[in-house]
């Protein structure tokens, strides 16, 4: 029976991971309506070919849900709260842990059915008349069941990004599924015929409504932490997928599964900004695919009219010898891109565009030849194997990584170019990889001059790409989850952002509105200086929607007005983390910081992964005199960014408030990496490190801040405090010295004193004395650079000081006469006013 389950389970995944075969079975509703197995063949058969309408409205969806006997005159909350208290109902209504199972199977497959649904309409397309009821109910009142999911589907005040449809449809999947992972975890069904998938399903579930998302949820993130843990635990290596499943494996699809595991692990990592992690996952992806990346180069052409060939990145791809090409994920005929005639004519009209060639032409034995797909190297020998599905998958899942792993510059774009083009380059790719793909390169040529036509062109492309027909839905959801293609609103809205970046406001206006998403509008009128027309269109909105917090919150943003944010809080039922922080930057403006320091405690209440939210908690508390809470802000604010430099130094400023010169030199460490050009910095560094006893960081730091200033000094960057206090432990150290580290000589009236010394004593009084000689040596030169610079009494006794030390009086008489002489001049300039 656990191996029948399994199977199930099997082609449920194989859904996602490979298209159906041309040789689908026919659908037939089941012949036999009592047998669970009849059900559960025909939903996987209506689900592999993407009729997941029909696979909603058979007569298997209703032997779930009972939908026939739902009211629909009720409110949807009673109605879907009625619906899961049916499932259930259902699945504890088998005759066995046997019969349980086979129900938890079908339940999965209504759910999953409803969830390529809203894949199908808000992600991959091909967008069609879909019902936004997946219960398929007639309502009379369609809108308030639309913003009864919309409110369903909004986390710790984060709202949906844009205008989605058919969000019915991943609410009802979402219920379906936690409510079958609660009774198999909670014991309802034996263990030994757990379902493990389930756990993998919730994760995709919730990564989905992350992405519908405008901001990042926290109760989301740990729900989909405890997931994705779950699937990693049972799926995350290969002889655990192998174990599983078994014979019912075939070619190298277990190797499939574990890669996309990691992949998909990967990129709720990268989402949520978890470098390290994302990274580790990334690689583990690599190895289970069996390709090994690097990069290198090789002469060729960027542009049509380059005369002379200049060195070209490129992505070398190393098979293991385990890796023939062959295995379930190859690519079918029916979806293949650049092999087709038609995609062959789109591609070469785009590339039209530009005199930048989409892929360089490189230099091979003296001639050339395009960049192809990789044997053993981005230039490959005839003949080569192309790259499997998984495997672009994982090339294109590099390009994430280096996207949050790298500052956001020109240079990050052409790092991720290699992996783009070795893409590009494949003669055969999913649709959903294609996608992706074309949209990172229209993200990298919208930013240069000569390649910006082109990307709108392929924008424009891409958007109508997913209204058409072809290919078909059931060749569209392969790799979606690992291929992080943004939900249609989103991808519109960045085709709108590239309209107005080539000028076409009107264009953009018109995706906006249709989108309803007003803080872009509003940017629009506001370019346009007609601020006023943006206040007429969100007041016209609020006379139809007049409970929408975003309309407010966007209403007080035109207007700057405080009392719109806290309508906003009002309608929201106190859950609109946006109006809470709107109105925490006004008090901080208006010098209210007090206030300022309540509101954004709770905005991130509501929801903490707000990026900028906990460095602003931070500033306003320390404004308000509250260096505990300030502490907290602070060091919130470098777990979410470990490169925010400015919020490591305010870190140990606070701790050298608290007296704290340990955590205060280790902050210093940190924000030093990252703001290296702030003598300020370095001077309050050389502070911390003498109070933890470390001169030479102390010296380090000093000759830091002179380095900086050099050229534009005023006198004031240099800090005699320091030096003195610098000085008066070099003093000590010289002064605690037992002995002078004795010279290699052959007199033997040193043998009785060497006799008499331990050995580990005398090796570790020599490294001492070293040490100090080093240090003196380097305030020393610190010294006379300083006094090339300004002429200061101070700065002259340290230097005399210096000279004694190092044993030249002649020196040290002329550096005191110069003290002297300061001291004279200052009584004169101060008498003389």
């Amino acid at each position: 029976m656990a191996q029948i389950l399994r199977c199930y389970e099997l082609r449920l995944l194989r859904c996602t991971l490979t298209p159906p075969p041309p040789d689908s079975p026919s659908l037939s509703p089941p012949s036999d309506p009592i047998n669970l197995h009849s059900h559960i063949n025909f939903l996987l058969t209506c689900i592999q070919s993407g009729n997941y309408l029909q696979a909603l409205s058979s007569d298997s969806a209703k032997l779930v849900t009972a939908s026939t006997q739902l009211d629909s005159t009720k409110s949807p909350d009673r109605v879907y709260t009625e619906l899961v208290e049916r499932v259930e109902q259902f699945i504890r209504d088998g005759g066995g842990d046997e019969e349980n199972g086979f129900r938890v199977i079908l339940v999965i497959c209504v759910a999953i059915a409803a969830f390529f649904c809203f894949i199908q309409g808000n992600i991959t397309g091909p967008v069609s008349e879909i019902p936004e009821c997946p219960l398929l109910l007639k309502v009379e009142k369609s809108k308030e069941w639309d913003s009864w999911a919309r409110n369903q589907l909004i986390s710790d005040g984060a709202h949906l990004l844009g205008k989605f449809s058919y969000l019915q449809c991943i609410v009802f999947a979402k219920m379906l599924v936690m409510k079958a992972k609660d009774l198999l975890f909670e014991g309802s069904i034996s263990s030994a015929y757990g379902i493990r998938s389930i756990s993998w399903w919730l994760a995709r579930v919730l990564l989905i409504e992350q992405r519908i998302l405008d901001e990042l949820s926290s109760s989301l993130f740990d729900l989909l932490q405890v997931s994705m843990g779950e699937t990693l635990h049972h799926f995350g290596s290969l002889e655990q997928v192998t174990s599983y499943w078994g014979d019912e494996l075939v070619n190298e699809e277990a190797a499939d599964i574990v890669s996309t595991v990691h992949l998909e692990a990967g990129i709720m990592e990268q989402t949520y900004g978890r470098v390290d992690s994302c990274r580790l996952h990334l690689e583990s992806a690599e190895v289970a695919s069996g390709i090994q990346l690097s990069l290198t180069g090789v002469l060729g052409y960027r542009t049509v009219h380059q005369v002379e060939p200049k060195q070209q990145r490129l992505l070398v791809v190393e098979r293991s010898s385990s890796d023939t090409g062959g295995t379930s994920s190859t690519i079918s005929p029916g979806i293949k891109t650049h092999d087709s005639s038609t995609a062959k004519n789109d591609w070469h009209e785009i590339s039209q565009a530009s005199d930048i060639h989409m892929t360089p032409v490189l230099l091979e034995t003296g001639d050339k030849c395009e960049i192809g797909a990789q044997g053993n190297q981005n230039v490959a020998p005839l003949g080569a194997a192309p790259l499997k599905a998984v495997q672009q998958a994982v090339i294109l899942a590099r390009c994430l990584l280096i996207e949050i792993s790298s500052r956001h510059d020109e240079l990050q774009r052409w790092d991720m170019a290699p992996f783009i083009e070795t893409i590009d380059s494949q003669p055969s790719s999913f649709f959903t990889l294609r996608c992706f793909c074309d949209l990172l390169r229209i993200r990298w040529e919208k930013t240069r001059t000569r390649t910006k036509q082109r990307a709108l062109e392929m924008m424009e492309k891409l958007v109508e790409g997913l209204h058409n027909s072809l290919p078909g839905v059931a060749q569209r959801i392969p790799f979606c989850y690992v291929a992080n293609i943004p939900t249609i609103p989103a991808l519109r809205k960045e085709h709108g952002e590239l309209l107005i970046s080539c000028g076409l406001m009107g264009e953009a206006i018109t995706i906006f509105e249709s989108l309803e998403l007003w803080d872009n509008l509003i940017y629009c009128y506001c370019l346009l200086e007609k601020r006023a027309a943006a206040v007429q269109l969100i007041k016209k909105r609020l006379s139809e929607m007049p409970n929408d917090p975003r309309l407010w919150c966007s209403l007080g943003d035109v207007t700057n007005d405080d009392s719109c944010y806290e309508k906003a809080i009002e309608v929201s039922n106190n859950k609109s983390a946006r109006a809470k922080r709107s109105l925490a930057r006004s008090a901080y403006n208006r010098g209210d910081y007090e206030t300022s320091k309540i509101m954004w405690e709770a905005a991130l209440a509501l929801n903490s992964l707000y990026p900028d939210g906990w460095f602003a908690l931070g500033s306003a508390a320390l404004k308000a005199r509250d260096v505990d809470k300030a502490l907290v802000g602070f060091t919130k604010a470098v777990q979410f960014d470990p490169e925010n430099g400015e919020a490591w130094n305010n870190i140990a400023c606070l701790h050298m408030i608290r007296k704290r010169s340990e955590e205060a030199f280790i902050a210093f460490n940190e924000a030093l990496k990252f703001k290296r050009d702030s003598w300020q910095m370095w001077a309050q560094y050389s502070h911390v490190a003498l109070d933890v006893g470390n001169v030479h960081k102390a010296l380090e730091a000093v000759r830091m801040v002179l380095n900086i200033t050099s050229g534009k000094a005023t006198g004031k960057e240099i800090d005699a405090d320091i030096l003195e206090r610098i000085m008066l432990e070099l003093e000590e150290q010289i002064s605690r010295r037992p002995f002078k580290p004795p010279r290699v000589s052959d007199d033997t009236s040193l043998t009785t004193h060497d006799d008499s010394i331990n050995k580990s004593e005398q090796r570790i009084a020599v490294g001492r004395s070293r040490e100090t000689e080093q240090l003196v040596e380097l305030l020393g030169k610190i010294l006379q650079q300083i006094v090339k610079r300004v002429s200061r009494a101070d700065i002259w006794g340290l230097y005399a000081r210096w000279q004694k030390l190092k044993g030249d009086l002649t020196m040290c008489s002329e550096a005191l006469l110069k003290q002297v002489r300061s001291y004279q001049y200052t009584i004169i300039a101060y008498v003389t006013q």
